[in-house]
């Protein structure tokens, strides 16, 4: 059997391609992250802000996003960034808007961005952003 170069090239980078996806996968590389939990929320805070304890949650319906409330008052937004977790703790700068479905939430920070979450206690947590 007579090969041609590039279509033995094609087939050896094929072959590459699917080591290194094989590879990514049985070091548990990607996938989608997912907030399951209470507990994971509080995981999620706590590694944007070592002590950040949280005394109210709410995961959006998709458990890509929560909001995490501090006893003093102060507010996380967290929402997925990749395959990982990021968070900012809410300021006077922030906003949210209500909507049929939930909330778009404003952290004021350009570079975090405006985060859309379906909750079942929006009206609360606009009311509480509001308060900031």
């Amino acid at each position: 059997m007579n090969l041609t170069p590039l279509l033995l090239q094609f087939g050896v980078s094929l072959i590459a391609i699917l080591a290194l996806v094989a590879l990514a996968r049985a070091m548990g590389l990607g996938g989608n992250a997912v907030l399951q939990d209470d507990a994971a929320v509080q995981t999620a805070a706590n590694e944007v802000e070592d002590g950040f304890k949280s005394v109210r949650v709410s995961i959006t319906r998709d458990k890509t996003a929560a909001l995490a409330k501090e006893a003093d008052g102060r507010i996380m937004l967290i929402k997925r960034h990749g395959n990982q977790f990021a968070g900012r703790v809410l300021t006077k700068t922030a906003s949210v808007r209500e909507e049929v479905d939930g909330l778009v939430v404003d952290s004021g920070e350009a570079r975090f961005g405006a985060v859309r979450l379906t909750l079942n206690d929006a009206a609360s947590w606009a009311d509480a952003i509001n308060r900031l």
